[in-house]
């Protein structure tokens, strides 16, 4: 998690989840196996902990948000938990909508704003959700005089 404000990063934190099964999918992809979550909290007992990154927040951003929105959804359901109300940002639809960047996978766009990315490694990920947020609101250089005269 990065929490960002008035433009710049104020704040990170990383926690790994044990699941509710060792059983695991996508290892190929982010690494991760049991022996790396077996004696982390659940999310159960780690939300206490973070729901206050969720508060007072404009917004979530996230690549491909809406699969994100759907594990964290999925995380308090499995627990209990209320989730927050939440807005989110997808990153893939704002480098799209802004730059025009296709194909848009994470690499794809950090490569394309020069934003440094360990991809799949959960904190340089939020990272870079962060700093292609925080690119995408940054005043645009006016190459011609507002006024002409």
């Amino acid at each position: 998690m990065v929490r960002v404000r008035d433009g710049f990063i104020v704040d990170r934190a990383v926690h790994l989840i044990r699941p509710p099964t060792p059983e695991f999918m996508f290892t190929y992809i982010h690494g991760l196996k049991w022996k790396d979550v077996e004696h982390a909290p659940t999310f159960g007992e780690l939300w206490p902990k973070i729901r206050g990154h969720f508060e007072e927040v404009d917004f979530v951003a996230a690549h491909n948000a809406g699969f994100d929105r759907g594990v964290l959804r999925g995380c308090c359901a499995r627990y209990g938990i209320a989730p927050p109300e939440l807005r989110y940002v997808c990153t893939v639809e704002l480098a799209r909508q802004t730059w025009q960047i296709f194909p848009t996978k994470l690499p794809d766009v950090c490569r394309h704003l020069g934003i440094q990315l360990n991809h799949h490694e959960a904190l340089s990920d939020a990272e870079a959700c962060a700093r292609i947020v925080i690119s995408a609101m940054a005043p645009v250089p006016r190459q011609e005089p507002l006024f002409t005269e």
